[in-house]
């Protein structure tokens, strides 16, 4: 009898603790379309490296950030397409592994979770490093805006974005 009192009250905690966080999560909106189009496990043990460097300043060339990003024994790997209204966005959001972003078109608007922006236009690409990386993808323009992504790293048949709560660090 005791013991499912115990088990009573932790689901119960469980529960409000659920909804507390759901309750701070912020959606995404203007999402046109965002189709899965494959997703597929590595045939043999595979080992990701993504380094990233990040110039400084652009008044000071050759002055650069640098950012590694390890993954062991990577487990699935998922392609996606997402579109963007102008005036939407992605939610704030991490993923488990890294994710390669190709802007097709648009221009898109990267806040990182303590708002630092970086803006990427058609053509460009970039890593966004995942395992808790924190950040917002918003399409500030008046055109949609196309992303291809690929997501390593993501649980088998799991989720392979992580709903964040907003840092509150931007005034948007």
């Amino acid at each position: 009898m005791k013991i499912k009192q115990i088990l009573i009250g932790f689901v119960g905690v469980a529960a409000v603790s659920a909804a507390a966080v759901a309750a701070v999560l912020t959606p995404s909106f203007g999402i046109l379309s965002a189709p899965v189009f494959v997703r597929a496990s590595f045939a043999d043990t595979t080992d990701l490296k993504f380094t990233v460097r990040q110039e400084f300043s652009q008044f000071r060339r050759g002055f650069y950030s640098e950012e590694v990003i390890d993954v062991t024994n990577a487990r699935e790997t998922v392609m996606q397409q997402i579109v963007i209204a102008p005036g939407g966005n992605t939610g704030w959001h991490t993923h488990h592994g890294p994710a390669v972003v190709l802007i097709k078109s648009g221009q898109m608007s990267f806040y990182e979770e303590d708002c630092t922006l970086r803006t990427y236009s058609a053509g460009e690409a970039f890593v966004d490093s995942g395992q808790g990386h924190v950040h917002i993808a918003r399409n500030e323009g008046s055109t949609n805006l196309e992303l291809w992504v690929t997501y390593f790293d993501v649980p088998p048949g799991g989720a392979f974005r992580i709903d964040a709560p907003n840092p509150g660090n931007c005034s948007f």
